[in-house]
């Protein structure tokens, strides 16, 4: 199975995400998305192409003029990994459902213009776009036939999701890294367009579902409430990509402030001292400590909130200590040295507000600075929450003089105008099912759920009076 939508929706849905991509990532410039089709062919045809002009402000959009993937597209038979042939990223991405970075174009071992034309490609990201088999009704099915690798073995069999689809971002040279926060951003977004798909594809079917269902008005209803609300409740991913922003600022904030003072980063103080400690163990304690540094690096990449952050520690790192402590045999004072050293990893999570380091910044007036780090170090509770409304206006002020700023600020308010839709669509999908199950006003209703399917998903006319045609409304 595939996502099948309309030609044009499924580009629509592209190049928005397209452009997406360029306002969060800056050093992003081209981008393409894939579409992977049905399987076990599972052919991948590339959908849309995009390059933003140097000022930003600009994209050009078209397929190349020579390409394999070009439509009608390639298939699996054709770019799946074989003994004699170039390795391709596309055939790592759509076998294995993981993402693809290059870091350094010119040792890539999956660049195909660079095994056969000894020439490196750009740097670029490539991120499979999932989605889960149940949500495509996979499950209806009892002996579905997988694609199977040059071995024979079937792939996707054990996973519970499907590959629909794929997006390659190309990177100004040296700007993009594996496990960065530009392909953070990439997965997320992977996975939005992947529920914006799916949104597609279940409007079209319950569009279809309703004519045949039109002598059954309630199952009909039911069918458009859970289509419409399975995209809203995964619009989660807007309040993420929000505080994924926040985050951002709080790094460039405690960067500025390091800098600053010349003073070592506390939160890699605290850790190197663990991390000391934890060289001095034999091998009996090998299996806990590979635990410990994997939590240790993980934390080093997270920018959390101080009262999140201190939850994060105690859970992640702080319980994992005293497993150690208590059923081992370690000397008192080494107990000693991990709590200090714990107990400064926690307070590393308010430097970036603590007087010592933020009174010796003068590059900020006193009263903003004092509210730039209220609301940067506040932890946002919902899209609603007035602390959003008076960031974006403070990332508005010239006199911040932060990295990135403008850009962050553009971002925070597409996301919120983002939620806003999202919050109305949700107050007319229930609007409307709440008419249409109780027979209310047909006249009225019917204006209603044209301009509601208009605005929102982009219904035709002759959509629109096939849906009406079905009798539904008229029972």
């Amino acid at each position: 199975m595939s996502i099948e939508i309309e030609e044009s929706v499924l580009k629509k849905a592209c190049m928005e995400m397209i452009e997406t991509i360029f306002v969060c990532l800056p050093n992003a410039f081209k981008g393409t998305i894939y579409r992977v089709g049905r399987i076990p062919g599972i052919k991948v045809e590339r959908i849309t192409s995009g390059r933003i002009d140097d000022f930003r402000e600009k994209i050009e959009w078209g397929l190349p003029a020579v390409s394999e993937y070009n439509p009608p597209g390639k298939p699996w038979l054709e770019y799946r990994d074989e003994p004699g042939r170039p390795l391709e990223a596309m055939g790592w991405c759509v076998e294995r459902q993981k993402s693809w970075t290059s870091e350094d174009p010119s040792n890539d071992t999956r660049s195909v213009r660079l095994q056969l034309e000894a020439e490196p490609e750009d740097f670029q990201h490539m991120e499979p776009v999932l989605v889960r088999k149940t949500d495509l009704n996979l499950n209806m099915y009892s002996s579905l036939e997988y694609p199977r690798n040059f071995f024979g073995d079937p792939i996707w069999a054990d996973s519970d999701y499907v590959v629909v689809a794929v997006i390659k971002i190309h990177f100004r040279p040296y700007t993009i890294k594996m496990n960065s926060h530009e392909t953070r951003v990439i997965k997320k977004l992977s996975r939005s367009l992947g529920t914006e798909l799916l949104s597609h594809q279940l409007r079209q079917d319950s569009m279809k579902a309703m004519q045949d269902l039109s002598r059954d008005r309630l199952n009909a209803c039911n069918i458009l409430a859970d289509s419409l609300r399975n995209a809203i409740t995964k619009s989660g991913l807007i309040f993420t990509l929000v505080k994924q922003e926040i985050a951002f600022l709080r790094e460039q904030w405690e960067g500025l402030l390091l800098e600053n003072s010349g003073k070592e980063n506390p939160k890699l103080t605290a850790i190197n001292k663990l991390n000391d400690i934890i060289a001095g163990f034999g091998d009996d304690v090998y299996e806990y400590t590979e635990v410990l540094k994997n939590a240790h690096e993980r934390f080093m990449e997270l920018s959390l909130p101080p009262s999140q952050g201190e939850n994060w520690v105690n859970m992640q790192i702080e319980e994992k200590w005293n497993d150690i402590l208590e059923n081992e045999n370690i000397d008192d004072s080494i107990k000693t040295l991990v709590r200090s050293a714990i107990e400064e990893l926690k307070q590393s999570l308010r430097f970036g507000r603590s007087a010592e380091m933020t009174d010796n910044y003068n590059e900020i007036p006193v009263e903003l600075k004092r509210k730039w780090i209220n609301l940067i170090y506040e932890e946002l509770e919902s899209m609603n929450d007035p602390m959003l409304e008076f960031l974006i206006n403070i990332l508005g002020n010239s006199s911040l003089n932060i990295t990135g700023q403008e850009k962050s600020r553009k971002t925070l308010l597409q996301l919120k105008a983002l939620a806003d839709t999202m919050g109305q669509l949700e107050r007319n999908t229930n609007f409307l099912l709440h008419q249409v199950l109780n027979g209310n006003a047909r006249k009225e209703l019917k204006e209603k759920i044209y301009d509601f399917l208009n605005e929102n998903s982009g219904t035709s006319l002759p959509d629109f009076e096939r849906f009406m045609g079905s009798g539904i409304l008229n029972k």
